[in-house]
């Protein structure tokens, strides 16, 4: 069973030491996972935009400075070439991921790894709570001044997430607050001391983090006066307007002409159709006997 110093919210340390749950704390030290946790907690810290230009990306060198002979001078292709001033490089940085993916329970054992080995050195410390009210940077120096921890650099292990430990810390160089549950290998290996709150090792629940609204406080006095409400202006009513209606002018209809009236017409030209055909049969009466008579 591994113990660690015990200390009071106000820094005391107590008498008894604080056992350490056998769960967790079984003095496994992997180092070969370490290494792996540090070295891909490093590499996936990188932006990975590093880029230089190639002689194709580099602007200008369409043409060839000179023609290929009869100058005395070594041939050239480009001025962008990687033998100029300007040019283009050779094999330099283009954007890439540096990403390394670990399985989760590699993870676990790298962090648990960390763990043991900070308790091992006696640098793991368990505070009964801390009783960070309102985000104040002095109260926070006190604590760790009493806990002869102020020069050293420092891990600060919460239950849950507690904003005004973390505002506080913000201001610290050499302090960084972290819930229990998100602390890495890389971030426990970082500091030399780690000072961990006792419910997050007893197992309890976290509560769950709600900001608190608390409105600001306004003074009376000093406050604006408030403007009158204006009255709605009363809409002005047009008047209507009769537009006169525009009387359409009256057309005569002309008398409709019956067909009955196109009869006579009709009639009239029967009797002269009649009387040309009357007049066309003798005539072909005489050219039929004429030729009788010249067959005869």
């Amino acid at each position: 069973m591994i113990e660690a110093p015990h200390f009071s919210p106000a820094g005391a340390r107590k008498s008894a030491a604080y056992a350490l749950p056998e769960l967790f704390f079984d003095g496994t030290v992997n180092g070969p996972v370490l290494h792996e946790a540090v070295t891909a907690y490093l590499a996936n810290q990188r932006q990975g935009t590093a880029m230089t230009k190639t002689r194709g990306l580099v602007s200008g060198g369409n043409q060839k400075p000179w023609k290929q002979k009869g100058t005395g001078r070594a041939r050239q292709g480009s001025i962008r070439s990687p033998l100029w001033p300007g040019g283009g490089k050779v094999f330099g940085p283009q954007p890439r991921d540096y990403r390394i993916t670990m399985p989760r329970k590699v993870k676990q054992l790298a962090r648990r790894s960390a763990l043991n080995a900070r308790a091992a050195e006696g640098s793991l410390y368990v505070l009964e709570r801390f009783e960070q009210q309102s985000p104040k940077t002095r109260d926070l120096v006190a604590l760790l001044a009493n806990l002869g921890v102020a020069d050293r650099k420092v891990l600060l292990l919460t239950h849950g997430v507690s904003e005004a430990l973390y505002l506080s810390a913000r201001n610290l160089p050499k302090v960084e607050a972290l819930p229990y549950a998100d602390a890495a290998a890389y971030d426990v290996l970082w500091a030399e001391v780690v000072i961990v709150e006792e419910p997050a090792l007893s197992g309890e629940s976290p509560v769950p983090f709600v900001r608190p609204f608390v409105p600001a406080p306004r003074d009376e006095a000093s406050a604006p006066a408030a403007r009158p409400a204006r009255a709605p202006k009363p809409k002005a009513e047009k008047p209507k307007v009769e537009k006169p209606k525009a009387e359409k002018p009256k057309v005569e209809k002309k008398p409709a002409v019956k067909k009955a009236a196109a009869k006579p017409k009709a009639a009239k030209a029967a009797p002269k159709a009649k009387a040309k055909s009357a007049a066309k049969k003798p005539a072909a009466k005489k050219a039929s006997g004429k030729k009788k008579k010249g067959g005869k």
